[in-house]
């Protein structure tokens, strides 16, 4: 089976879907892996290095995508700098590993299923401890947390740490991190390394013990928060009282901070607007608000997706992808958790789509020209399918591959 590893259309993304260590791992596997020339240079590997792994190397993207049974990704498939679309020369059966935004990119999800390809997405590999080293959102929020606090100490006009020197004794900088998933704990352990004195809240009172296991103080406020958390981990979205009162407490504790990072993001919704304008302009002059969710409208209210915004003083930046800013490690743990689960998906060298299994049932969207993931047909207002009569062998050479191919 052919796996395909095309270079990234998505401006500005430095990221590549598998590292020529993975390519080596997974021919073991059965699985001949062809890159795209030029794939991997911004995230330091050269395609001699990936041939030295023993991954073929191709130039044109169209003869690269058309000629794989697996096409592996890091951003959703698009137009590339040619003008090229990357689903069109995807060949009926073939399958596409990405994130694939599914919760809200509908167009794109049709378009799949209507060409017949089987598509999962990386999104929706659930939480659960056997899918642990296949979850790419915690890899990438990972990065994505120790990079806002970098981002932060570099436009703070102080710096984190206290220090006693002969000029007198420097204070340290208090960070808040709103959201204590797994971007909001590496931020509160990266901003404690780096020496300020951090504190964090969060909807779910269970990751109280998480926070200060990290050295953060966990901020108490008085709020009811029975059912904030889904049966994923993932926090769930709260009525309007709850905000407002929410807002009341955290009013209080912004304004005391100089740095401000925002994590809380509610999956296929519009972030919460957790910093209001008002909560800005009581911070003091020359504070730093880092918002994780601005690509979904953002937690300060004041927030521009990618760009920096000086209001009241305070700098507010909202960095839409800051994984591709990281290109070397971000690249490295993506490629571990693609390889991770094409290991899982592949058996005796052909994709196996075992609908009965928790992990591949979790993300599988698109097979057989159906969209097939009942969360994905339920907000698409889709009927409910049949259930297969056969999950595994048979419904498997139907909505997959029959020799060649494994995605990402």
């Amino acid at each position: 089976m052919k796996v395909a590893v095309p270079k990234e259309s998505l401006a500005g993304e430095k990221r590549v879907a598998l590292i020529p260590d993975a390519c080596a791992k997974l021919q073991k596997a059965g699985l001949d892996i062809v890159v795209q020339s030029g794939a991997g240079v911004e995230s330091s590997h050269s395609d001699e290095a990936y041939q030295a792994a023993g991954a073929s190397i191709e130039s044109d993207a169209r003869a690269l995508l058309s000629g794989a049974d697996i096409v592996v990704k890091v951003n959703p498939p698009g137009t590339d700098s040619s003008g090229l679309n990357e689903i069109e020369p995807l060949k009926d059966g073939a399958v596409l590993i990405t994130f694939l935004d599914p919760l809200t990119e509908f167009d794109r999800i049709r378009k799949l299923a209507d060409q017949k390809i089987t598509a999962i997405s990386m999104e929706l590999v659930p939480r659960i401890t056997r899918a642990q080293s296949m979850h790419a959102l915690s890899s990438m929020a990972n990065i994505a947390g120790y990079k806002a606090v970098i981002l932060a100490a570099n436009h703070l006009p102080r710096m984190f740490p206290m220090m006693m020197t002969a000029a007198g004794t420097i204070s340290p900088a208090r960070v808040f991190v709103i959201g204590a998933g797994v971007a909001g704990l590496q931020a509160i352990a990266t901003a404690k390394r780096l020496g300020a004195v951090v504190s964090g809240y969060d909807v779910r009172p269970a990751v109280r013990e998480q926070v200060e296991s990290l050295g953060g103080k966990f901020v108490e406020m008085d709020l009811q928060t029975g059912g904030a958390e889904d049966k994923g981990g993932y926090a769930k979205e709260m009525g309007d009282e709850f905000l407002k009162k929410q807002r009341e407490f955290m009013k209080r504790v912004v304004a005391t901070q100089d740095v401000v990072i925002t994590t809380a993001a509610i999956p296929g919704k519009k972030s919460p607007v957790l910093v209001t304008a008002e909560m800005v302009e009581g911070m003091p002059t020359g504070s730093v608000i880092i918002d994780l969710a601005a690509e979904r409208g953002g937690n300060c209210e004041l927030t521009q997706c990618d760009k920096i915004v000086v209001e009241h003083g305070v700098t507010i930046m909202g960095p839409s992808n800051l994984p591709a800013s990281v290109p070397c490690h971000a690249s490295q743990m993506y490629s571990r958790n693609i390889q991770t689960l094409l290991l899982h998906l592949v058996k005796e060298g052909a994709i196996n789509l075992d609908r009965e299994d928790e992990i591949t049932a979790g993300c599988l969207v698109t097979t057989g020209g159906e969209v097939v993931h009942p969360r994905i047909r339920d907000l698409m207002q889709l009927p409910p399918l049949d259930p297969p009569a056969d999950s595994g062998g048979e419904q498997a050479e139907e909505g997959a591959v029959t020799k060649e191919g494994d995605a990402t």
